[in-house]
């Protein structure tokens, strides 16, 4: 509490202060003293219903309510095992808050995710931090209580439960998804149930999800990582861009994938959360968090290279086209691109004359015909001459011989 709530203080004696000011009020207790002497405060029923009263109005949800059970036997308190871990959730909060990546209310713990067959899965700490380039993150803290096999189980439910469809989804697109469930790939995020509960994450991709390991060993890290990897590569690994240029796309398509990144709280509290403690599944070495949830080698590098690819294609076919364009056998020329469709369309063939000459011998060719057919035409048109004397003098005598008749 001391480090979530005054994380530039150097000593807790005014969160230690304020706490017991509210014992005092009926609203907090004790639950437990760990090993180290820290001690673990919970809300009391008196204080659960008024942090309801305070937060709930501003759509911040609160965890519930730790009972003050006992064993009738040992006199024990119930569930009381749960305090490692909830004091890990809070402290990594609290590093995270202290690296400026979440503010006091962005916050939120034990976050529930139904799937389609009623099953919830409740992310241990959800932060929004949309001033530090985290609009979502989900964060499941792991003491390696858990069997590495059951970390892919929850990777595979948050993946399972960003293809869900939301419930005002368009009726096609409900009913293409249900007679082809891989067709929710090509469904636009904003008709996913997570973008109903969530913001979008400014990111290709679906919700990302941190696994901050706690109270472990440099080795059993390294073993579930491994494991994380491999098990569990078809929920966080992007895919094949489907392009016709595949040899010059090398970009990933993350449109489907889950980010997940992993640290460890000792990293967290030695070095900060915004420092370079951040490992993204699929890469090696370590990034800050803004940097591995980014996807260098995704869309944009996708759009770029698509681009690129698109336009040298353009290129080698133009080469292609202009060294098979034809030339002219009279004189030499290449044709242009009207006079090659002339020559080469069906519709056009037929008519385009001798089709191994270019444009401008086609027009001198049409210009030598229609000389020659006007030439002929004015012949035909013309006079013949004068007629003979002798023609001229039988046509007077045929004249005087008909008068007199």
């Amino acid at each position: 509490m001391w480090k979530l709530t005054r994380p530039d203080n150097r000593h807790d004696k005014l969160t230690r202060d304020t706490l017991l000011d509210l014992e005092d009020h009926h609203l907090v207790r004790i639950e437990s003293v760990r090993e180290d002497q820290r001690q673990v405060w919970v809300l009391t029923r008196r204080g659960h219903g008024e942090a309801k009263q305070l937060l709930e109005p501003k759509g911040i949800r609160i965890s519930a309510l730790r009972k003050q059970d006992y064993d009738p036997d040992t006199g024990e308190l119930l569930g009381a095992s749960y305090d490692d871990h909830a004091a890990a959730v809070t402290s990594t909060a609290a590093e995270l808050h202290r690296a400026g990546i979440g503010h006091l209310l962005g916050f939120q713990t034990e976050i529930g995710h139904r799937l389609g067959n009623g099953y919830v899965q409740r992310a241990d700490l959800v932060v929004r931090a949309p001033e530090a380039g985290v609009p979502v993150l989900l964060l499941e803290i792991d003491r390696r209580t858990e069997d590495a096999h059951d970390l892919v189980t929850k990777l595979r439910r948050y993946w399972e439960w960003g293809r869900l469809l939301a419930k005002d989804a368009d009726k096609r697109t409900v009913d293409l998804v249900r007679s082809r469930p891989d067709a929710i790939d090509h469904v636009d995020h904003g008709q996913r149930l997570w973008r109903r509960m969530y913001p979008p994450t400014g990111r290709e991709g679906l919700v990302p999800l941190a696994f901050v390991f706690a109270d472990t060993t440099e080795a059993k890290v390294a073993n579930t990582v491994a494991v994380l990897e491999e098990a569990g590569r078809r929920y966080w690994a992007p895919r094949r861009y489907d392009t016709l240029y595949e040899k010059a796309v090398t970009a990933r398509d993350y449109r489907q994938a889950v980010p997940v990144v992993v640290t460890t709280l000792e990293q967290l509290r030695q070095h900060g959360a915004g420092a370079a403690v951040w490992r993204r599944l699929g890469r090696t070495g370590e990034q800050t968090l803004t940097a591995a949830l980014d996807n260098p080698d995704g869309d944009a590098l996708y759009r770029a290279q698509e681009a690129r690819a698109d336009a040298e294609d353009k290129r080698r076919r133009a080469a292609q086209r202009e060294a098979q364009r034809p030339v002219c056998k009279r004189c030499g020329r290449k044709f242009t691109d009207q006079r090659w469709e002339e020559t080469t369309a069906h519709r056009t063939a037929w008519s385009a004359g001798d089709l191994s000459v270019c444009g401008d011998c086609h027009a001198d060719d049409i210009a030598r015909k229609e000389a020659a057919a006007e030439a002929a035409r004015l012949q035909a048109a013309a006079p013949s001459g004068p007629e003979p004397e002798h023609n001229r003098e039988l046509g007077r005598l045929c004249g005087l011989f008909r008068r007199r008749g």
